[in-house]
């Protein structure tokens, strides 16, 4: 691939769960107040990293074609009534609070430097969510952390998910620009590998606590892309916005 030249940039795509909202406790605290309400006895925090543990491969069958496309909360519910059977308390959470714990990925609270970081590069490039998140899901989440985007590039509209080639050139595609004038910006190696894979250019943007304080995040010097950075603020300032 060419040298790197921001100039060339028309589009700021950005994944969401955990680049830009900090889904780890937005999770873990909806959690725990839903646990404590059903009488179960769970680490909420450990709860929480054991179903984002279950969210590639629940994928995964859908980017192979092996399944027909399935939107995220789907996926969501089934991989946490599998985890909930797991731990043997499957029968303390009825339906409604299994439909509250899907929906807890819908209300996350957003990075500190997210909404000025955002704001201050939407001032220059068009901005996207473009996260494997469902339409409705982005939508709501969104809104609710009041972030800046200009559209919701949900992987839904490609049926198929992140890092499948086709989402990130479909989000290209919609905005009718080539895939090397979109800069995707993740905290997530396969999510960078994917976009460089598609022809984007990638921004790794560094979140050390994006898991809690129990497990390690991916780091930038594990990862090959554009651009290294450790907040949206700092993206823009490197941009010149």
């Amino acid at each position: 691939m060419s040298e790197f030249d921001p100039a060339a940039i028309q589009v700021v795509a950005c994944d969401i769960f955990g680049t830009t909202v900090d889904w780890y406790t937005g999770v873990s605290e909806q959690a725990a107040e839903i646990f404590r309400a059903a009488g179960v006895d769970l680490d909420a925090e450990v709860f929480t990293n054991e179903w984002r543990e279950m969210y590639s491969p629940a994928m995964q069958p859908v980017t192979d074609g092996e399944r027909d496309w399935v939107y995220l909360d789907t996926l969501h519910r089934e991989s946490l009534d599998s985890l909930l059977d797991r731990h043997g308390v499957g029968a303390a959470l009825d339906d409604a609070a299994r439909g509250r714990l899907v929906r807890a990925w819908h209300l996350l609270p957003a990075w500190p430097d997210s909404v000025e970081g955002l704001a201050r590069l939407r001032q220059r490039y068009t901005m996207g969510a473009l996260s494997n998140g469902g339409f409705a899901l982005l939508t709501r989440l969104v809104k609710a952390a009041d972030l800046p985007f200009d559209c919701i590039l949900s992987a839904q509209l490609a049926q198929s998910y992140k890092p499948a080639p086709r989402v990130y050139r479909t989000a290209a595609g919609l905005l009718d620009v080539d895939p090397s004038h979109v800069l995707m910006v993740a905290a997530h190696t396969w999510d960078i590998d994917g976009a460089r894979e598609a022809g984007l250019r990638t921004a790794f943007l560094e979140r050390p606590r994006e898991k809690g304080p129990r497990h390690k995040a991916d780091r930038g010097e594990d990862t090959v892309s554009d651009l290294t950075v450790t907040s949206f603020v700092e993206l823009a300032e490197t941009l010149g916005c």
